[in-house]
């Protein structure tokens, strides 16, 4: 026996997905986060998953997980107290950032407060220049002086940001062995290892808030490590990291900023994993949680990636008011809009959802645990979508008279409509927010999603999915088997890998294939050891290298993709048709006559990815009557609660056909299906939805 077990933390439930190898069953739970203490949920869920399937925990040989710690962490200030130590006369690029308005027209604008408090912002004599030239020496009794004022003060962890770092480490390595011979305890992180990139502000907070995590990510790690082991684990433990990739726990510690997208990544890897099986290369991924909504793009079987993202938004999910970080991260649009998401009336005296949150303590209204806000969860209920007896099959039920008194107190009396309108409002509200944000999302990368084909994941994704493919023009919604833990699954189909970002200005028109080979040796050689370390044989490494690439004089760069060089080789030749068909792609066919500069190396070291037959069916499962009834669900056209079928999905078989409207039960979610919308049941039980395109009912 051997089994592969996959764990996700969300804001609301924590899902888990146990996969069987011997015959690809896998059995699926989900149950509420533990807040206080998310490792708890982690080592319930576990044991209640293992006992459910009848599976040993001897014989799982490896639990991935995937958690949202990290982010929340930055979110709300529960890290731990750090210092940073900088270049003589440079303590103040923290506060000053790179002066970007974020709204040209807003004169109280609000930026996050540095994760570093003043006190502990410090400096100490050294320079390197930009060509790496060592201009003055390192200074280290003053090191070991302010390290030591930095500790009186409550330091817990030390961020080492030193101008040209990324060229010329040397200093940083110093002050690094200095600390760890006066202060063994203390966690140091250097910007040169977290992030060897130009920019000193980009450097400096991604660095910070590697410092300002560490120490929790170790705690958090050893709780799981030893939580694991007292039930006898000895299976390997990987974590999810932001790009997509599996990481150990020793690289997770070393580099706890690299999980700020641990969680949503995950659902993305098994969407572009469906895709791949069912022949569908571009794709939406649409991942609904119970706090937040995302959406990604999946390009030719392939996640796309960026290598900067913001957290800890001071302006709901406004770009430019939040934490820059740079780190590979997959390339997803996040809003505020999850079954938790708060509705209530703005300053217009319209309805708002998001991106307050319930979250699981108290949760929505209907959760029963306290909440008196009406949040989307208690809209869907209300609106007949989700049936109160049968929430997470029946193990939680849900209290439509508490959704209903809170729909109705905070939104259906002060805006004077009916209970149903409200409801109804909350609901369509969420659904014109994503569309938009998705279509932007798409837009800005050039990309047309009336071409695409939608994933929908997640415990509300389903609910919702049609009615934002109808309103963006998308003919086809996937809903895959399980969707209420696909993030779970996600987990399981993760390689191990690690990739780097080093800058390393080059000149195209002076480069030879040499230089350009030797440049790239150092990071190949840091991203392959992480894998190395992890047992991978060098033989299963592939590695992928991009160019960050720009007219020489430009202030941005764009990236340009190396072909496998297991295939045909790129030489120096080769960049500038590179460089032009992807300025072309995103420009248009504009181009300019000027010489061409490299700015960044990336490379990404990959392991195999592991192996998911197609075919994989639910365990434990057994299906009902094909139609269990029906319930009186809102339809706005009609102002009014009709008869709606409902569907049983474990009784559904390959071949079968329902037509819209409908509603399609399984435990973890429920497919909301429109009226002229038709889904049929694919050979491996996944539901294939065509949608009505013809209007926006």
């Amino acid at each position: 026996m051997s089994y592969r077990l996959g764990v996700d933390i969300g804001g609301t439930f924590t899902d888990l997905a146990l996969f069987d190898e011997r015959n690809s069953a896998m059995t699926i739970h989900k149950l509420l986060t533990t807040p206080d203490d998310p490792a708890r949920a982690v080592l319930q869920g576990v044991h209640e998953l293992l006992e459910m399937a009848g599976a040993p925990i001897e014989h799982v040989t490896a639990l991935i997980h995937g958690t949202t710690l990290i982010t929340n962490a930055v979110i709300e200030r529960k890290g731990s107290r750090c210092a940073m130590l900088t270049t003589a006369g440079f303590r103040d690029v923290l506060d000053i950032g790179i002066e970007n308005r974020y709204d040209q027209f807003d004169m109280r604008l609000k930026y996050p407060r540095p994760l570093v408090e003043r006190t502990l912002q410090l400096e100490v004599n050294e320079r390197v220049g930009p060509d790496g030239e060592i201009r003055r020496p390192l200074d280290e009794d003053e090191v070991r002086s302010v390290v030591a004022r930095a500790v009186e003060r409550g330091a817990e962890s030390l961020a080492v940001c030193l101008l040209h770092a990324y060229v010329q480490p040397a200093h940083e390595n110093r002050i690094r062995a200095i600390v760890k011979g006066a202060f063994p305890d203390l966690p140091v992180s250097t910007s040169a290892e977290v992030l060897p990139f130009m920019r000193e502000f980009e450097r400096w907070t991604t660095t910070t808030i590697n410092a300002y995590t560490q120490r929790m990510a170790d705690t958090y790690l050893r709780r799981l490590e030893d939580g694991l082991a007292g039930m006898r684990f000895a299976g390997q433990f990987y974590i999810m990291a932001s790009n997509g990739g599996t990481v150990t726990p020793a690289t997770a510690r070393r580099f706890p900023v690299r999980l700020l997208e641990s969680g949503p990544a995950a659902g993305v890897l098994m969407s572009s994993h469906l895709g791949r099986l069912l022949e569908a290369p571009n794709l939406l991924s649409f991942d609904m949680g119970g706090t937040t909504a995302k959406g990604a793009l999946v390009i030719g079987g392939e996640p796309q990636k960026k290598y900067e993202l913001e957290v800890a938004h001071v302006h709901e999910h406004k770009a430019g008011s939040g934490f820059t970080v740079k780190i590979p991260v997959i390339d997803m649009v996040e809003i505020g809009a999850g079954g938790g998401s708060i509705a209530d009336i703005d300053e217009r005296g319209v309805i708002r959802v998001g991106p307050r949150s319930a979250g699981a303590v108290p949760g929505p209204a209907c959760y029963g645990r306290g909440g008196t806000e009406p949040t989307i969860t208690d809209a869907n209920v209300l609106l007949g979508f989700l049936d109160p007896a049968f929430f997470l099959g029946g193990r939680m039920r849900l209290d439509l008279e508490a959704a209903g008194i809170a729909m109705r107190q905070r939104l259906a009396e002060p805006l004077g409509v009916s209970l149903m309108r409200a409801a109804w409002g909350v609901h369509q509200t969420v659904n014109e927010n994503m569309a938009q944000a998705f279509r932007l999302h798409a837009s800005e990368r050039g990309y047309d999603y009336r071409n695409f084909t939608m994933t929908a994941f997640g415990g509300c994704g389903p609910i919702h999915a049609a009615r934002i493919a109808r309103i963006l023009h998308i003919p086809r919604v996937i809903f895959p088997v399980g969707a209420g833990v696909m993030s779970a699954f996600g987990l399981l189909v993760s390689p191990l890998s690690f990739e780097t970002v080093r800058s390393h200005p080059l000149a195209v028109d002076r480069l030879t294939d040499h230089d350009l080979a030797a440049a790239f040796a150092a990071p190949i050689a840091e991203a392959t050891s992480f894998l190395d370390r992890a047992g991978v044989p060098a033989r299963d490494i592939r590695v992928k290298r991009r160019l960050d690439m720009r007219y020489r004089g430009q202030g941005y760069e764009i990236e340009v993709v190396l072909p496998d060089p297991d295939g045909r080789l790129t030489g120096v030749a080769d960049l500038p048709d590179l460089f032009s068909h992807e300025y072309a792609r995103i420009f248009s066919a504009a181009q300019l006559n000027e010489p061409l500069e490299i700015v960044n190396l990336k490379v990404e070291a990959l392991g195999p990815r592991p192996a998911m037959a197609k075919g994989c069916h639910l365990a434990g499962i057994e299906g009902g009557a094909r139609l269990k009834g029906s319930r009186r669900v809102y339809r706005p056209e009609a102002d009014d609660l009709v008869d709606c079928p409902v569907y049983d999905r474990y009784a559904l078989q390959p071949g079968d056909v329902v037509a819209g409207s409908a509603l399609i039960e399984e435990r973890e979610s429920t497919c909301v299906i429109n009226s002229g919308d038709a889904v049929r049941v694919d050979a491996d039980l996944n539901l294939i939805a065509d949608i009505a395109l013809s209007g926006r009912n």
